[in-house]
């Protein structure tokens, strides 16, 4: 498997290399034109000058008078000068030699044909590289001779020869400069997505307590941030799971034994005593077996909820009617906890579309909870309002409340603030769920030893 960092060097090398390419070979093409064209320039312009300033001279001259004048007149350093006949055969150069070669050449031919020419390559006879220029010279109609003045490239070919050399040692460098940052860049990028990758591995194996480092504020370290929130996210869920787990395993458990036992105490009682302890028996295991109803509801209810699957039977209905309802179902607890239970209502019909027994679910638990964390003594409050476009239910009661520290978490799935009493951590979390469902929302709000009001919020139908 090829990695990032490979895939991002090779990419990087392919692109600077065919940067370096394409600038170095415009850079060899201009320094060739411009040396070699230089050369070639130069030497055509010796050429033109002396055509210009002999050319009377020599066309009235016959070829071999040519000769001795161009050894007189012409013959200036830096250049060979060379005297062809019609044919392109040597007759003198510019060291007073007349070798036996007949040049075929571009510039040669060109001449021949009447017109300059040029030529650039390896002379056939010095067998040296040379950049060669023919002039004819006329005889009021015909080509007499040619005059070719060349000049070696020797020093041109070994300055262009350095300049690509150099250029291809520069090209060389940048290309491993290029090459090196590439590896630093990619290591830089990679490495903290490797960093991700190692937590991600001790997460999957267990480990909630590794995090990723953010090194800098671009994408990846939010990546590293946002991976970071999810391992809290995760790492507090499996701490409420497993908490939920051990608590729903006691919950479940009490019941039960108690269940257990009484049924066996009942079984092996003799017919002749007293009906009183049957009696006890057979109330214990009436609530007990209510608690554990009631358990597998709030379950069967968390299920429904986190599988979005919850339907609601909604219809018009006065809100005060299913609060009302709920008071006086739940005002027997009064005596048992010496607990006051006050309910005021709203004046008038406060109209709503909602499920009563969802409703009435949702004021069951806050009144029970009310009641549990009230001590003798105390006092809960109920009490609707229609306010603008709410329809309100508050429930507050002077009971021990909830610290500072477990208020924000007290509607989240799973949560106890109190470890030490009973329950799921479930019902407050579906009684949010369900009142949102409603399009309402359900507030918390407690201080430590003055109590807790609990505030729900359905939308009013001023229509109905």
């Amino acid at each position: 498997m090829r990695s990032v960092q490979t895939r991002m060097v090779w990419s990087y090398l392919l692109l600077i290399v065919l940067v370096v390419s394409v600038l170095g070979g415009v850079f060899g093409a201009l320094m060739w034109n411009y040396y070699y064209g230089s050369a070639q320039s130069s030497v055509k312009q010796r050429a033109e000058s002396a055509l210009n300033q002999h050319a009377r001279s020599l066309s009235s001259l016959t070829v071999e008078d040519q000769a001795d004048y161009m050894l007189q007149y012409m013959v200036d350093g830096g250049t060979r000068l060379q005297l062809l006949d019609s044919t392109g055969q040597i007759r003198i150069d510019s060291d007073g030699f007349a070798a036996d070669i007949r040049y075929v050449t571009s510039d040669v031919k060109t001449a021949i044909a009447g017109s300059t020419g040029s030529w650039r390559g390896v002379d056939p006879y010095f067998q040296e590289r040379v950049v060669s220029v023919t002039i004819p010279i006329w005889n009021e109609t015909r080509v007499v001779s040619m005059l070719r003045y060349s000049a070696s490239l020797a020093q041109v070919d070994e300055m262009v020869s350095l300049l690509i050399r150099m250029a291809a040692a520069v090209g060389i460098g940048v290309v491993l400069l290029f090459l090196g940052l590439s590896l630093f860049l990619a290591q830089r990028i990679v490495k903290p997505i490797r960093e991700l990758t190692r937590a991600a591995r001790y997460m999957a194996d267990g480990d909630w307590t590794r995090r990723a480092l953010q090194r800098n504020d671009d994408e990846i370290g939010q990546l590293a941030e946002t991976f970071n929130t999810l391992a809290m996210e995760l790492s507090k869920r499996e701490k409420l799971k497993n908490d939920f787990i051990s608590s729903i395993s006691h919950e479940l458990r009490t019941p039960l034994t108690s269940i257990k036992g009484w049924s066996e105490t009942l079984k092996e009682s003799e017919p002749t005593e007293d009906d009183e302890e049957v009696k006890l028996g057979l109330s214990i295991i009436s609530k007990e077996t209510e608690r554990l109803s009631g358990l597998v509801e709030d379950l069967l209810d968390f299920s429904k909820l986190s599988a979005r699957s919850m339907d609601l039977n909604t219809e018009l209905l006065d809100f005060n009617s299913p609060v009302r309802e709920t008071v006086n179902q739940l005002a027997v607890r009064e005596e048992q906890t010496k607990v006051r239970l006050i309910a005021a209502y709203g004046k008038g019909p406060i109209v709503v579309r909602g499920d009563a027994n969802r409703l009435k679910q949702v004021l069951i638990n806050l009144i029970d909870n009310a009641f549990k964390f009230t001590p003798a003594g105390g006092t809960i409050r109920v009490a609707t309002a229609a306010a603008q476009n709410e329809a309100l239910l508050t429930v507050a009661d002077t009971g021990c409340g909830i610290e500072a520290e477990h208020l924000p978490n007290v509607t989240e799935k799973f949560y106890k603030a109190n470890t030490a009493q009973g329950g799921s951590g479930l019902g407050l979390a579906i009684c949010k769920e369900i009142i949102e469902l409603h399009g309402g929302q359900l507030n918390v709000d407690s201080e430590r030893g003055a109590g807790t009001i609990v505030t729900v919020r359905v939308p009013l139908m001023h229509e109905a």
